[in-house]
């Protein structure tokens, strides 16, 4: 019996990531090639994300937002129509890095002229993200766990947070997020452009 293959239709939103993310290259005059070296990503990688073929991870987005001077948030708020004022919590934008159990939640509306803004980060147990940059140098992130436990890493230091806990921080080179037990970690975020 022949198999047939099925083509499946991007999802929406990362097809509209992928033509936001096309079109920042090319304001930019940058090759696919020149954006590789800028970012460490492989030229096959950023063409298949711009293309929709790949959903990309929660690294991949934090590298382009580096070498284009913009907050996670602030890169999916300009893949959503006009911004409004008041978004309810079933209207709040979900991104889900699947490859790393990291869900994604934009509490705040989105607004590209404000400095700060609240996310809601869920890890699954045995999650760990690492990125390699912050997407903003000298970003201040304040990171108040809700329920469970996370081990967060900033200049080469670990710290463990419980539920109730709060670190505050600026960040200026490499973090790590990780599920630190065996439940899964929820967590408030508020980013503060510097």
């Amino acid at each position: 019996m022949k198999q047939v293959e099925v083509e499946t239709a991007p999802d929406p939103v990362d097809a509209r990531l992928g033509a936001r993310l096309a079109e920042l290259r090319a304001e930019r005059g940058w090759s696919l090639g020149e954006l590789a070296e800028r970012t460490g990503v492989s030229k096959s990688t950023l063409s298949r994300a711009e293309r929709a073929e790949i959903s990309p991870t929660a690294s991949l987005l934090n590298r382009l937002c580096a070498v284009h001077g913009r907050t996670m948030s602030q890169l999916l708020s300009e893949v959503e129509t006009e911004p409004p004022l008041l978004v309810r919590a079933a209207e709040q934008p979900v991104w889900e890095d699947r490859a790393s159990g990291f869900v994604r939640r934009s509490v705040s509306p989105p607004h590209a002229g404000l400095r700060g803004e609240l996310v809601e980060g869920r890890l699954a147990p045995g999650a760990d993200i690492a990125y390699d940059r912050p997407p903003v140098p000298g970003l201040e992130q304040h990171i108040w766990v809700l329920e469970g436990a996370l081990a967060m890493t900033a200049q080469d230091v670990e710290h463990r947070l419980d539920a109730g806990d709060c670190l505050r921080l600026r960040v200026w080179g490499p973090t790590r997020f990780r599920c630190a037990g065996p439940e899964p970690v929820r967590y408030a975020l508020a980013v503060v452009l510097p």
